[in-house]
């Protein structure tokens, strides 16, 4: 205890009480904040290093907790889906006007290539009247808990750099992810889960591999955990069955006192600390995680919500039911793709190409939105859909459209976000963003807004300078709330 200053000293009972009430309230306090991030920041006696993903409170009362980010890797052409566009169908086979097209730049030279027509059908849907096309009839019933931003921005001419700036805010690898920033901002809801984790559809690797998730130049116990189908949803997760658990707590409390040990004189070290809580993380989520990805507790109505019903639609339908069960335990960030190795590309054959993979993912990521909002989740839940850039209206190989992140659209649904409604526009051919531009890092910007962090005051310094995920350019639009 320390020792009272001599001009503090204490001359009565009533003195003791008074000066001694706010000690014992303090105690009290310490108990009920002992697993808050204010305190755990200060380490133990132990030189146990802090833990970064305790929970934190946001900068001020957003309205969603979780983010589910269903990214279409390649490139959704918003002509085809949601942004209609009937001067595409007047100009079809004939080229764009002159106005239009003067010094653009497409990935693939094909600026001076004619229209090509889009032959969907479209039609306005629920109260609010947003208007979609037949590939995504089902996302379409969600019209009005829809927000559709239509003048999102990007500037990745190509792959990598559209895929990687979406996830970082920067064309090159080596910032941290999207889902690092949400994690650093506010830690994790379940200590026995990850913060963020990602799933994807197929065994292709997404462009740019790991690095989409990755946490960059922060510890690295902010990156995303991968969620495998199979057997064993969390790589490593069970343990060996000629080892009891008996036998495994000692080993890994033997192992994590001279981790510790070790760590007294090395606290700076950022990769040493994350692997040692990611071992406790793996330890805990030994008992945690087999349940969290046990889909046989879901009825079968629930299943078909999803459209695990239908083989084209259970792949992705599974790993959308996996995304509302971990929101629903805590996870604080699940990012699904869709397409992974850009199969959302089409630069021919968008007919087959889109008409494919709408079919894949239109039902389950409606079952997703319906089944969070019936459950009083969708409130909490911020739900993105969406890739790296949109399709041009010119034709590329006479039937496919090649890449436009002048122009392009995003889907966002529960979380605080007004729902039926729309935001920004582009011109009359869909290709360039001429109301209220949402730059990627605008995007990034109102995603941590609705999260109720601002992205100005989310900070981390890296040698010497200060970071941010909007690399100190977006801004929050604000008029996206509800």
């Amino acid at each position: 205890m320390n020792r009272i200053p001599h001009y503090e000293q204490l001359t009565n009972r009533r003195d003791f009480l008074r000066k001694g009430g706010a000690g014992f309230g303090a105690i009290a306090l310490a108990s009920m904040l002992g697993d808050d991030k204010l305190l755990a920041a200060l380490g133990d006696e132990g030189g146990k290093p802090a833990n970064p993903m305790i929970g934190l409170l946001p900068h001020t009362l957003g309205r969603a907790k979780n983010v589910i980010f269903l990214f279409m890797e390649g490139g959704p052409s918003h002509l085809d889906l949601c942004d209609r566009k009937p001067l595409v169908d007047e100009y079809a086979g004939k080229p764009m006007p002159d106005s239009f097209v003067k010094d653009l730049i497409t990935a693939m030279g094909e600026s001076r290539s004619p229209v090509l027509g889009t032959k969907r059908q479209w039609k306005r849907y629920g109260q609010s009247g947003l208007e979609f096309s037949d590939w995504i009839p089902n996302i379409a019933e969600m019209a009005d808990d829809l927000c559709v931003l239509r003048s999102c921005v990007s500037d990745g001419i190509n792959h990598s750099g559209g895929v990687c700036q979406m996830n970082t805010g920067a064309l090159f690898g080596g910032r941290p992810s999207l889902g690092s920033w949400v994690s650093y901002g506010l830690g994790s809801e379940n200590k026995n889960l990850p913060s963020f984790v990602v799933m994807k559809d197929s065994d292709t690797q997404v462009i740019n591999g790991v690095r989409n998730w990755g946490s960059g130049f922060m510890p690295a116990g902010y990156q995303g955990v991968l969620l495998d189908e199979g057997p064993q949803p969390f790589a490593n997760l069970y343990t060996p069955k000629d080892i009891s658990a008996d036998r495994q707590r000692g080993k890994l409390a033997f192992l994590d006192k001279l981790n510790h040990e070790h760590m007294k004189t090395r606290t700076d070290n950022t990769d040493l600390d994350a692997r040692l809580r990611s071992f406790e993380l793996a330890f805990r989520m030994q008992a945690t995680a087999p349940e969290a990805v046990d889909l046989k507790q879901e009825s079968e109505a629930t299943k078909a919500l999803y459209g695990m019903d239908r083989a084209e639609t259970q792949n992705f339908g599974r790993m959308c039911l996996h995304a509302r069960r971990m929101v629903e335990r805590g996870v604080r960030f699940v990012q699904l793709y869709h397409g992974a190795g850009s199969k959302w590309d089409a630069h021919a054959k968008i007919e087959s190409n889109h008409g494919k993979l709408c079919a894949e993912m239109d039902k389950p990521v409606a079952g997703l939105i319906q089944d969070l909002k019936q459950r009083g989740l969708l409130e909490d839940t911020l739900v993105i859909w969406g890739g790296e850039f949109g399709r041009t209206p010119m034709s590329e190989k006479g039937d496919g459209r090649d890449h436009n992140p002048t122009g392009f659209s995003m889907l966002m649904a529960g979380g605080g976000v007004k729902g039926g409604t729309v935001i920004g526009e582009t011109d009359e051919f869909g290709l360039r963003a001429v109301k209220d531009k949402l730059h990627v890092h605008d995007i990034h910007a109102t995603i941590m807004y609705l999260l109720g962090m601002d992205h100005t005051k989310l900070v981390y310094h890296h040698k010497g300078r200060p970071e941010r995920i909007d690399l100190n350019e977006g801004h929050a639009f604000k008029k996206i709330v509800g």
